[in-house]
């Protein structure tokens, strides 16, 4: 077994080398404790690819980076390197809520402008984020002549997962919903999947795909494009391109938390350090809580959100679910199936919901009032179907 893992290696690394082999490098960087490093390149034709190390070994292979643009030439090739900076950061922040009270945020930074050698000369900055445990990239578009209104058909962004690996996943793109139940496949048999999706390598090696700072852009799931490459795919809009924006402004991190273990990817604080800092001041007033709910009834088919004798949103069921509560220490109890609307296909009817009105076997007064005097909150689930226009 350990031959086989080996050979497996060794060609992985082969091919690694075979894609590097095509390009030149021209900026890297390695994280605070020399764990990982980033490599960016340019090939032939000004391309720009990056690539993650582990420990001195290939975990992601050379991978474009680059945007095609609905109204305006691609931004993907005849590419230079005009300019890198790097920084480093260590400081350790509070956080109202979480797994840890103190996060400590120490990593270093690579910037690096990429502008096109044609007469658009339009730049794009992309900046790595490299931690011991992971790494974060995303896009900043600067304000210039050449490209003020932004308008992204699709990214270009590649992940070529390395050496062979095994996927935890979900299907992205499907009609009506994030939640299916997980595959778990080889990576080449994945289609498109919704982050966060996990990865495990044939020599145990765990990589997580994600994203952080998703604000005012399309959210990110992965397709499978050839062998281990996935591709950054983004949600349709509306209407149009899916981003549209005006310079300067920047885009998600693309994020990949690494570890030994599955456990080194829950301890990883990767994706909070690169959420933007809080920008509302005093949160005191935030009061984090536990709460005990009405509603793993109707899933396991016990009860029933709709009126009926089945009914799980009774008044009695609830003033049960307060005295536990209290009695162990939750500060509130979600009920769902409460309010009218439930009968009937529900899923397809979302107009039908009163977010008012009760049904009868559920006294909302006298509900409210017993939490009040127990000293548990009384939270009320609000279904819409989707139907939030």
């Amino acid at each position: 077994m350990v031959r086989v893992l080996s050979r497996v290696a060794l060609l992985a690394s082969l091919i690694a080398t075979q894609a590097l082999a095509n390009t030149t490098t021209t900026a890297s960087l390695a994280s605070p404790g020399s764990i990982l490093s980033v490599d960016v390149s340019l090939d032939d034709e000004g391309r720009a690819f990056y690539m993650v190390n582990r420990r001195n070994r290939p975990v992601i292979a050379p991978s474009r980076l680059g945007f095609l643009l609905a109204d305006a030439p691609k931004f993907e090739r005849k590419l230079a390197l005009a300019s890198q900076a790097t920084r480093s950061s260590d400081e350790t922040w509070e956080q109202p809520w979480g797994e840890r009270r103190f996060v400590r945020n120490r990593f270093n930074e690579l910037r690096i402008r990429l502008t096109e050698k044609s007469t658009l000369a339009r730049s794009v900055d992309v900046v790595f984020r490299l931690y011991d445990d992971g790494l974060g990239f995303r896009y900043e578009f600067p304000e210039q002549p050449g490209l003020r209104s932004v308008s992204i058909a699709e990214e270009l962004t590649e992940f070529a997962v390395v050496d062979p690996a095994t996927a935890w996943w979900i299907p992205a793109g499907e009609w009506n919903r994030y939640e299916y139940l997980y595959n778990r496949t080889p990576l080449t048999e994945v289609g498109q999947a919704h982050t966060p999706m996990t990865v495990r390598t044939a020599d145990g090696l765990h990589i997580a795909f994600h994203e952080a700072g998703l604000v005012d852009y399309s959210s990110m799931c992965l397709r499978r494009v050839d062998g281990q490459r996935l591709k950054a795919a983004l949600s349709p809009s509306a209407s149009g391109p899916k981003v549209v924006r005006t310079a300067p402004f920047t885009t998600p991190w693309r994020t990949m938390q690494i570890a030994d273990s599955a456990g080194g990817l829950v301890m990883s604080d990767l994706i909070l350090n690169l959420n933007e800092p809080n920008a509302l001041g005093d949160v005191s007033w935030v009061k984090p809580f536990k709460y005990v709910g009405v509603w793993w009834g109707m899933h396991l088919d016990t009860q029933s959100w709709a009126s009926g004798p089945k009914h799980g949103a009774t008044t009695a069921n609830t003033m049960r679910y307060i005295d536990f509560a209290a009695k162990h220490g939750f500060r509130g109890v979600l009920v769902e199936g409460w309010n009218k609307g439930w009968d009937g296909d529900w899923f397809a009817n979302g107009a039908e919901f009163s977010f008012t009105e009760p049904y009868p076997d559920f006294d909302i007064g006298r509900l409210a009032a017993y939490a009040k005097s127990k000293g548990v909150r009384l939270i009320g689930h609000h279904e819409t179907s989707g139907n939030i226009a």
